[in-house]
């Protein structure tokens, strides 16, 4: 496991999903707004829209904040325009970084990423320097909700599947190609395994090995990236020891 598979690891194992609840639910309203501006209102003619719904109500975002995002979208209420973008980068032992933005303000997000970058020891790069090591696909966190893996790979594979990651006690992540990410998202809803998390991922082809002070300068630059309020989503080819892991979560 790597990368991203294994920073989200790193994030449950600290609880940070929990202690950064209002930033998932400012993320998650991004996205809505987004996907109910590019496709409309109703979850029912646009699957895009019904995925991150899904993820929202698994996160227990609130009511209100869902149809206010959704709203503000369609544009039965004043809002911000959001824009979607993609910076590439390195970072401490020369691991490479692909960070999405959703931001207002395009000018102030390229700064605050170089700022971030420069500070915890990385860099940024021109288009294309790292996508050519990623694979898109799509991403499905779903509860175990007591299945074993078996059944849960049954399950999963039933519903179009490309292959399921069951290492974690609590959730499993169901990767898929990533044009049926919204079909499968919708299948499992229906098999009733409701995703707590369903996007598109990057997934490396290759990944670079750190250990000691690299490693835990990774893991730094990772944190703050993810603390800046215009970052949606990181992925990176890093690979960490479990052991090596383990005493990062620790410390």
């Amino acid at each position: 496991m790597s990368g991203h598979s294994k920073w989200s690891t790193i994030k449950r194992k600290k609880g940070a999903l929990d202690a950064k609840r209002g930033k998932i639910f400012s993320r998650l309203a991004k996205e809505i707004s987004i996907a109910a501006r590019a496709g409309g209102g109703n979850p029912e003619m646009n699957p895009r829209l019904r995925t991150v719904l899904n993820a929202a109500r698994a996160q227990n975002m609130p009511k209100d904040n869902i149809e206010r995002a959704i709203q503000k979208g369609t544009g039965e209420l004043p809002g911000t325009t959001y824009e979607e973008l993609r910076y590439e980068g390195y970072g401490p032992g020369g691991v490479a970084l692909i960070v999405d933005l959703i931001t207002d303000n395009k000018n102030r997000s390229v700064a605050e990423l170089r700022h971030v970058l420069s500070k915890n020891g990385g860099s940024m790069a021109e288009n294309g320097a790292v996508t050519w090591n990623f694979d898109q696909k799509g991403s499905i966190t779903v509860p175990r909700n007591g299945l074993s893996d078996e059944e849960l790979f049954e399950k999963a594979i039933e519903c179009g599947a490309e292959d399921v990651d069951t290492d974690n006690d609590e959730v499993c992540v169901i990767t898929t190609a990533a044009s049926d990410l919204h079909v499968v998202s919708q299948a499992l809803e229906e098999a009733g395994l409701i995703a707590e998390e369903a996007k598109l991922t990057m997934l490396p082809k290759t990944t670079v090995q750190v250990s000691g002070k690299d490693a835990a300068a990774v893991l730094r630059l990772m944190e703050a990236l993810e603390d800046d309020d215009d970052v949606q989503d990181v992925f990176s080819n890093f690979d960490i020891s479990d052991e090596e892991m383990a005493s990062l979560v620790e410390s």
